[in-house]
């Protein structure tokens, strides 16, 4: 599996962890967006991108609280950012949502809690025809409508 990561500079320590983390256990190959730009939206926009352009399979953004990295990430069309906080959401981010974006936290979880958070975001995967599935072609469908 391909991995985008970036953050901003708050969100550096984390995001190296991550990294670590996901090297360690063998969850994919990443590519560092930075951790310089204190606009985080810029970052955000940039692994959005590359994701949605199908270069990665997934992305991971990490700032303070995560929020800032979801919001600006969910602008860009096509891409499905996933606040993670919790490890049954971050399941379901995946099987239920088909997000392909995960955003997470520097000062709102530890660092035990983001590998289980990662690990889930990254080990599980959308579960076709699912119950989900209507729910996940409408917003694809609302998408597609209203692109400019």
């Amino acid at each position: 599996m391909k991995i985008a990561v970036g953050c901003d500079p708050n969100a550096h320590v984390a995001k190296e962890e991550a990294i670590e983390y996901i090297r360690k256990n063998g969850l994919g190959e990443i590519t560092d967006f930075g951790s310089e730009d204190p606009i985080y939206a810029n970052v955000a926009f940039q692994v959005a991108e590359a994701v949605v352009r199908g270069d990665y399979d997934r992305g991971l953004l990490f700032c303070g609280t995560g929020l800032g990295m979801s919001l600006a990430a969910n602008k860009v069309k096509g891409a499905y950012a996933a606040l993670l906080s919790d490890i049954y959401s971050a399941k379901r981010a995946r099987l239920s949502n088909d997000a392909n974006i995960g955003c997470l936290g520097a000062f709102t979880i530890g660092n035990k809690l983001r590998e289980e958070l990662i690990h889930a975001f990254l080990t599980c995967e959308f579960e076709p025809g699912c119950a989900s599935q209507p729910k996940v072609d409408a917003m694809r469908e609302y998408e597609e409508r209203t692109k400019s």
